[in-house]
């Protein structure tokens, strides 16, 4: 499996990315933002978290115009697989291939911590080694993850399972750490080959870190 991996100005989990697929065996390639091709092997495109451009304007509104978005909305349109992660979930719902937006968190503060996430739906290929209701404890490291959509939209993405993951405390009930609509932490597309998180699976894949619990996720693409 081939594992592309796009880096922005300001990208700084592109290497954290790359380690976590090629220790579960995957061939790796990290691609500037300039380039307006992706490699014709890709089998799993990742936007990867930081801080592109900086933040300026807003999370991911600057690298939606990267010359590489274009290629990427081309992928996922002919069914591509793409993974969006921190920053890179900011860029695909500013870029338009996810739905809803990234705000600042309701408290106003960074947040860097582990914190535990209920799976909803693993009807995918990304949480297909999950059970659903299962419990994983991820680290998250973000100041504008405050997930919103409207209630319509909300709606849909109940109608269509496209709820893939929520914050909660480690039984399962709701623990929201930054005023997510719903406690939501990641989504994917109706098409459900467009993925995309807050919480970083790639820092969770060793118990000495504080926790493996990202294994799983990862590796679902990987059997795909």
């Amino acid at each position: 499996m081939k594992v592309t991996i796009l880096q922005f100005p300001g990208t700084n989990c592109e290497y954290d990315t790359q380690h976590a697929f090629e220790a579960l065996g995957a061939k790796t390639e990290i691609v500037w933002h300039k380039s307006e091709t992706i490699p014709s092997d890709t089998s799993l495109l990742v936007v990867a978290g930081g801080f592109s451009y900086g933040d300026y304007l807003r999370s991911g509104a600057i690298a939606k115009f990267s010359p590489v978005m274009k290629a990427v909305a081309e992928y996922a349109k002919n069914g591509g697989k793409v993974l969006g992660i921190c920053n890179g979930f900011q860029v695909l719902t500013e870029a338009g291939l996810l739905p809803g937006a990234l705000k600042r968190n309701e408290h106003l503060h960074f947040l860097s911590k582990h914190h535990h996430l209920k799976v909803v739906n693993n009807d995918n290929v990304f949480l297909k080694k999950l059970n659903k209701n299962d419990i994983v404890n991820i680290p998250i490291a973000h100041h504008d993850g405050n997930y919103y959509i409207n209630e319509q939209g909300l709606k849909e993405l109940y109608e269509n399972k496209q709820i893939l993951l929520k914050y909660s405390d480690k039984t399962g009930a709701d623990k929201n750490p930054n005023g997510s609509v719903d406690s939501i932490a990641g989504i994917c597309n109706k098409e459900k080959n467009v993925f995309g998180l807050m919480p970083h699976p790639e820092r969770a894949m060793e118990l000495l870190l504080g926790s493996d619990d990202g294994i799983k996720m990862l590796e679902g693409f990987l059997s795909a």
